[in-house]
């Protein structure tokens, strides 16, 4: 990376962005409180390193010695913010996103969005295209699926968090999804990363099943390649011996990530477990343990649920564990986000 003088000016900077990519390399820009960066991606062995270094403004050249570049502390020393519908992310409140695995149809999708977000949720989670294990399996209602949510959003307020799955879909659900969600099992999708960030859609990044932090740091640099900087890591668990719970949660890779990157990180306290009686304690681990977020599987019935069930909250539930969040926020410092207000009335839509 290149690392520029505090007063290096915006001709200075551009200059030497220009030399970067004459040299057919790629040039990532990072202008943070303290300083301003320049990444360099590609052949490094292309850059004539004392000619950079008498280019006006720069200060020194640093190799970033890990495999991932652009999402590394070293290339980036500031936590990453960026907006979603008015919230900020990354900027130290605990964001919330909520709802149900599959939307299954208008009453289910409207009855449990209200539900969380009288409760303090702050996005709408709702997986239109489901991946399942079983090809027989409930599979997702696709576009319908996705109007539903608008509808919900529309109602509620809420911004959408949904599933991606093939990079011919991402248009489609960019019109219709505020948050792109990558899952566990296409994690290391790459034609897929690629697609959602050249799309500069906000994504959030699931761990694969069985993956290491470097690999998904590895698949965010995919993302960040586009210059879609705006990217949530979410830990939902990973595949061990144990086979008490679906999962292991691995809450040893919230202070590692944030540790190794500059990107917010969410944990999916749901996926993690599998079991609803355990999803409130590890969220509240989540919170203490300092994750930006967590996403919570919430249905209004979830004995009648076509996915995920048996890991769902009911609203009740959740919302007595918004209260232990914000008990928990509270003793850690660090405020709950507010949540959006709806765009329009709920009582005026016809047949609410």
């Amino acid at each position: 990376m290149i690392v520029m003088k505090a007063n290096a000016t915006k001709e200075d900077i551009q200059a030497v962005i220009s030399r970067v990519k004459d040299s057919g390399l790629q040039a990532h820009l990072s202008q943070g409180v303290e300083r301003t960066v320049i990444g360099v991606v590609g052949d490094i062995r292309k850059i004539q390193t004392d000619q950079m270094l008498r280019q006006n403004g720069v200060d020194r050249l640093v190799p970033i010695s890990r495999p991932y570049k652009l999402a590394s502390r070293e290339f980036r020393v500031e936590d990453t913010i960026f907006p979603v519908n008015g919230m900020s992310i990354g900027d130290g409140k605990v964001l919330v996103i909520a709802g149900p695995c599959s939307v299954e149809d208008r009453g289910q999708l409207l009855e449990t969005a209200h539900a969380v977000r009288e409760a303090g949720a702050n996005m709408l989670r709702g997986g239109a295209y489901k991946p399942r294990t079983s090809p027989y399996s409930f599979q997702g209602m696709g576009e319908e699926g996705l109007e539903l949510l608008a509808e919900a959003r529309e109602v509620t307020g809420l911004p959408i968090v949904t599933e991606v799955m093939e990079p011919d879909k991402v248009e489609l659900v960019s019109r219709y999804a505020d948050v792109l969600q990558v899952g566990a099992r296409n994690m290391q999708n790459y034609a897929l990363l690629h697609a959602v960030g050249k799309s500069n859609r906000p994504v959030l990044l699931k761990r694969g099943i069985s993956a290491t932090i470097d690999e998904l740091l590895m698949a965010a640099e995919y993302i960040l390649s586009h210059n879609n900087q705006k990217i949530m890591l979410c830990e939902r668990g990973i595949r061990t011996f144990e086979s008490s719970t679906r999962n292991t949660t691995d809450i040893n890779a919230i202070p590692v990530l944030k540790n190794q990157t500059h990107l917010p990180v969410i944990l999916d306290p749901s996926h993690s477990t599998g079991h609803w009686e355990y999803v409130a304690a590890i969220a509240r681990a989540g919170v203490a343990a300092g994750a930006d977020g967590l996403m919570i599987e919430v249905h209004a019935h979830p004995n009648e649920a076509l996915s995920d069930g048996a890991q769902s909250l009911k609203p009740e539930r959740f919302a007595e564990l918004m209260d232990q969040i914000r008990a928990i926020c509270d003793a850690v410092q660090r405020p709950l986000l507010r949540s959006p207000e709806p765009l329009i009335n709920p009582a005026s839509r016809p047949g609410s």
